[in-house]
């Protein structure tokens, strides 16, 4: 009898009874139930025997990590593989990254014991510091399927802490000092939220910081957006925005998520070249601008936002079903795009106060808007035309704490053209920070919800109805230079 098969670790889901939560050396896992255990020096044996089938799973202890998880995984193979069983290449290799900066390589072989096909399955979780295998031999293919089992619960629960347990307590020790806010002509430079987030304007981003994580909200630039597949754009950005801050990038890879929503990541560890400081630095788009997350390492990142991004997979779609990502508790959930929502809100950071002086006598400031609609016949679905709604509004701060206002919008469709406008004028107060009250805004005084949002060289104002908020987005204005 001969045996073909292929043996699949990666992206595991069978179903299996929860046994008691064990820990050998630096792992952990769930026990098998019905196996005997034995411990020796170097590893810890479990052995199971039914009629003339046999089969034996062993833990090693952990040893120094080469630096190259493939490194570790062939030395591993010649040293528990090649010599006793005289295999000297693993069949059907598979790798997948895995939390905490971990990689999983797995590969097996066949060999002959006393006339019957053994079956020999080898796994290696490296994670550049320190490696550990476990090795599995079986007669039979139930046993593979329990050793798969088995090793589906260290794939998501392997404890990493011992042996790197100083050189992660020093991340997350590392408390990262909010930068010095960039002088500028605006009053408000800094804002601290509630949550503990701070934010501070600097020349090329907006900084913002809390604990040992940093996230920099890169202003818009033109050669970062352009038409071009994920990977050579995030290549492309990451060479832009990244690479000429930091050195020694390991393990980098970009993937993306075929949402509609769009995510894009890119991600690697590497050394800031100003402080000297090691980073897990994730690269993130989706709609909005880039954002740039430093962290200690990839187990903060997780922790705050609830996902891994090295464990993302390219191109899996959320409504085929497939999983894509980690959560914080280390299991894979669905591509939907919430799951990257607290990721993508970080752009809301960049926020800032809004003083009188900000505005007065600073000129006009103004705010541009068009949307077409086309129409179709809807007995013969053939096209009936467009209109297209435009309009402009703008105001003009003046000496004093005073303004003038416009709005002036024009409908244009089926041959016609309507053009509507407002104007209104009067004096400015400030209620606070974030309000702002005109006394004439469209024949009535009007009070306004107000931010500032950073730009290179500049500020963008926003603007929305205090008492009539609606849907809540708030309208920008740009200063006219």
């Amino acid at each position: 009898m001969k045996w073909y098969f292929l043996f699949v670790l990666l992206g595991l889901t069978i179903d299996h009874a929860v046994g008691q939560t064990k820990t050998y050396d630096i792992v952990t896992y769930e026990s098998l139930t019905g196996w005997k255990e034995k411990k020796s020096e170097s590893n810890i044996l479990y052995s199971k025997i039914e009629g003339s089938n046999w089969a034996q799973i062993a833990i090693y202890r952990h040893t120094a990590s080469s630096g190259d998880a493939q490194t570790d995984f062939d030395k591993d193979w010649q040293e528990l593989i090649a010599k006793p069983f005289q295999l000297k290449t693993a069949m059907n290799k598979s790798a997948q990254e895995m939390p905490g900066g971990w990689k999983m390589i797995s590969g097996s072989g066949v060999w002959q014991h006393n006339g019957a096909n053994v079956a020999t399955v080898l796994t290696t979780f490296s994670n550049k510091q320190v490696c550990v295998s476990v090795l599995c031999n079986a007669t039979a293919k139930p046993f593979l399927d329990e050793f798969a089992q088995f090793i589906a619960t260290m794939g998501t629960t392997y404890n990493t802490s011992q042996p790197v347990s100083q050189s992660s307590e020093a991340a997350q020790q590392q408390s990262i000092t909010s930068s010095k806010p960039l002088n500028t002509v605006y009053k408000f430079n800094e804002t601290k939220f509630d949550d503990g987030w701070i934010s501070t304007i600097q020349q090329d981003w907006v900084e913002v910081a809390k604990g040992s994580m940093k996230v920099l909200i890169h202003y818009p630039n033109e050669k970062t957006v352009f038409p071009a597949d994920p990977q050579i754009l995030t290549n492309t950005v990451w060479d832009i925005l990244i690479k000429p801050r930091f050195k020694d990038l390991k393990n980098y890879k970009t993937s993306y998520v075929q949402d509609y929503s769009r995510p894009y990541f890119g991600t690697g560890h590497a050394t800031e070249i100003q402080s000297g400081r090691q980073y897990f630095v994730v690269l993130f788009r989706r709609g909005n601008g880039w954002l740039e997350v430093l962290s200690p390492d990839n187990q903060t990142f997780v922790q705050e936002f609830g996902f891994d991004p090295e464990s993302i997979r390219w191109a899996v779609m959320n409504y085929s079903g497939g999983y894509v990502v980690n959560n914080s508790q280390g299991q894979m959930v669905k591509a939907d795009a919430e799951v990257f929502d607290k990721l993508d809100k970080m752009s809301n950071y960049n926020k800032f106060a809004v003083a009188l002086s900000d505005l007065n006598n600073t000129g006009e400031w103004n705010s541009h808007f068009a949307s077409n609609s086309f129409y179709y016949n809807s007995n013969t679905g053939n096209y009936a035309g467009m209109s297209t709604i435009t309009s402009s509004e703008w105001f003009v701060f003046g000496k004093g704490q005073t303004y003038t206002w416009n709005l002036v919008g024009a409908n244009s469709g089926m041959g016609q053209t309507g053009v509507v406008q407002v104007k209104g004028k009067g004096s400015l107060k400030s209620l606070n920070n974030w309000q702002l009250f005109f006394s004439d805004i469209s024949g009535k005084p009007k009070t306004c919800d107000v931010y500032f949002s950073a730009m290179k060289n500049g500020r963008v104002l926003f603007m929305n109805d205090a008492n009539y908020p609606g849907s809540g987005i708030f309208t920008g204005f740009k200063r006219k230079n």
